[in-house]
């Protein structure tokens, strides 16, 4: 079957990244092919991971982030993400799963290989598998049919372990009802603020200034300056030496339809009445009359829709007179995309019932599907990969000058045989130096190199940088003439703070012993507020988001009915008490057992198949050869 896979093999150079096979090679690592290269990243049992491994892997879970991201995709994310990290672990993981697949004498046949190779959607046309857009698709991707069979097996490898550590985790109708009520109780909760803010009389002295500057130089250094020297790769450089043929072209338009097509939009507004999940039979009925009564004033002649929307409309759109814009059948629900989508021009619906209420929907405009053909879209693919290309042809060779420098050269030296210019900075901080994309990006790079120190092939805005630190100027703590002022603000709130969370204290205190908590908050003259009711985690009325609270609220019951101590959240220190608590009935339950169970199901599987993972990490011998600078 492999065989037949691999017998119409044509030779196909189209630069595109098709979102199936992206994500197939990124879960699983296309550095799990084990290529023979000197240089390694990490061990695995005595398996090793290489550097090509490693590029592969991290390459592919770029592009996957760069796909959702767009150009907020920076090396500033990168290095949030974690993604240098993410993909040696990745390696890792995979080492250690094919080897224990290994240990327990997993197989995969090669029809059970070819099956699921057949079955991937990308390698399909019109529901079939095409052998020539399978050569196609791996030609883009830089991999050979056979390099790709050892990857799909090793996934298959994988899967089959991951169903037989997972096949006998089980969950309970008891289990289920418990879960239920824990995630859908619902708590009602008094509290006091004591807020920092609100204490304004706190005098400072110089001396104690003197004194909390001493205590916190690490608070008031410079900031770190740098100076550097760097070689830019621009895909402009190589932008005339690119040639894009017409069949790559049609390769590309081929491979894209949708990147082609302008789904069908509808421009409209709506005037809305409410009704939400709670609401009675007779108020459903009523909010329908009211859209009837409505609808004859928007249908009578002259009547301005727009006017009618501002002062009827119940929803979000009423201060723009219920204009929704142009919109995709799929972007409304079902009920009110099916009508709007079925009317002409200028058309006023009768009412309309959703999950939000009754609509009346205008039609304003219409705007029918439509399709580039190869020849109109021909211009705007030809420049496409021919930026692609020059991209490649722009890392390539940022990668092969990367090659050529050894730490403690001297980039001049090296670059200037090559005819490669070099460019130094002045000296920058965190800022960044002037004439780079992305200055803030390129300065934390410069910054994590100690002197003479080569950075690896980077990337800022569409460029590919090589980078030395030629200079670094460490920090140091500032005068206190300079900081004064920022001292006695930092010092101030730190007394603010202590003081409401001696008050908070001093009031529990209170409230724990004798005294009732209604005649403490009346001889201290306190605002008690209650929230209402809110789930564990959901929002708190009047409070926000805030997980403490709402964890220590939790706690709480008739018979302890106050916390321990006060909490901290973000407007500064809570006493909460008890008020009520709200379990979810069995009827409740009975209507969502189903998916309740499939996600209690899927949570305990993934936790079961993480805590083995971890203990078979333990068990391993797994020596990362790299230093941490470089995956951070």
């Amino acid at each position: 079957m492999l065989r037949i896979l691999r017998d119409h093999a044509g030779n196909f150079l189209i630069k595109i990244i098709l979102g199936a096979i992206v994500i197939v090679f990124v879960f699983w690592g296309v550095g799990s092919y084990r290529s023979q290269r000197m240089n390694t990243m990490a061990s695995v049992n005595g398996d090793a991971i290489t550097m090509e491994e490693y590029r592969q892997s991290y390459n592919n879970l770029v592009e996957r982030y760069r796909q959702q991201f767009g150009d907020r995709m920076d090396e500033n994310m990168i290095q949030m993400l974690g993604l240098r990290r993410q993909a040696l672990d990745q390696l890792v993981e995979q080492a250690l799963l094919r080897q224990k697949a290994s240990d327990l004498n997993f197989r995969v046949s090669d029809e059970e290989l070819a099956e699921s190779i057949q079955e991937i959607p990308a390698f399909q046309n019109n529901g079939q598998f095409d052998s020539q857009l399978y050569n196609r698709v791996l030609g883009a991707n830089r991999l050979s049919p056979e390099e790709f069979e050892v990857l799909q097996r090793d996934a298959l490898l994988v899967q089959k372990l991951r169903s037989f550590i997972m096949e006998n985790v089980k969950v309970s109708e008891n289990e289920a009802f418990e879960w239920y009520q824990w995630n859908n109780a619902s708590m009602n909760i008094s509290y006091v603020l004591f807020a920092p803010s609100d204490y304004t009389d706190i005098e400072l002295t110089d001396e104690e200034i003197k004194t909390y500057y001493e205590e916190h130089t690490q608070s008031y250094m410079t900031e770190p300056k740098a100076k550097a020297q760097y070689v830019r790769f621009s895909p402009d450089t190589f932008i005339e030496e690119v040639t894009v043929t017409d069949e790559e072209i049609k390769d590309y338009y081929e491979l894209n339809p949708d990147e082609f097509k302008e789904p069908k939009t509808v421009e409209a507004r709506h005037i809305l009445f409410t009704t939400g999940p709670d609401s009675t039979p007779e108020e459903i009925e009523e909010k329908k009359k009211k859209a009837e009564e409505v609808l004859e004033m928007a249908r009578a002649e002259g009547a301005d829709f727009g006017e009618l929307a501002k002062e009827y409309s119940e929803g979000p759109s009423k201060d723009r007179g219920g204009d929704l814009g142009a919109f995709t059948k799929d972007r409304m629900v079902k009920p009110f995309a099916d009508k709007a989508f079925s009317m002409e021009a200028g058309e006023i619906s009768e009412p309309v019932k959703t999950q939000f209420g009754w609509h009346i929907i205008k039609v304003e405009k219409v705007n029918e599907a439509s399709e580039q053909s190869l020849e109109e879209a021909a211009e705007e693919i030809r420049k496409k990969l021919a930026q692609e290309k020059a991209k490649s042809m722009a890392y390539d060779q940022a990668e092969t000058f990367y090659d050529s420098v050894y730490e403690g050269d001297d980039l001049k030296e090296v670059a200037q045989p090559l005819g490669v210019e070099v460019t130094e900075t002045d000296i920058f901080t965190a800022a960044g130096p002037e004439g780079v994309p992305n200055p803030p990006a390129f300065a934390q790079t410069a910054l994590d190199l100690e002197p003479l120190q080569i950075s690896p092939t980077t990337e800022f805005g569409d460029s590919y940088f090589v980078i030395q630190t030629t200079e670094k100027i460490e920090p140091s703590a500032a005068p206190l003439e300079d900081v004064k002022e920022k001292v006695r603000a930092d010092l101030l709130r730190q007394r603010q703070e202590e003081k409401a969370r001696e008050k908070a204290a001093e009031f529990l205190t209170e409230v724990n012993g004798e005294e009732s908590w209604s005649s403490a908050v009346s001889n201290l003259g306190l605002d008690p507020q209650t929230t209402g009711f809110f789930e564990r985690n959901g929002s708190i009325p009047d409070i926000g988001q805030e997980r403490e609270i709402a964890q220590a609220a939790f706690e709480l019951s008739n018979t302890n009915p106050l916390p321990r101590s006060p909490i901290k959240g973000r407007k500064g220190y809570y006493v909460i008490r008890f008020e009520d608590k709200k379990l979810p009935d069995e009827e409740a339950f009975e209507r969502e057992k189903k998916q309740v169970k499939q996600r209690l199901l899927q949570q305990k599987q993934f936790k079961t198949f993480n805590n083995w993972l971890a203990q078979v990490k333990d068990q391993s011998e797994i020596e990362i050869l790299v230093e941490d600078a470089f995956l951070n």
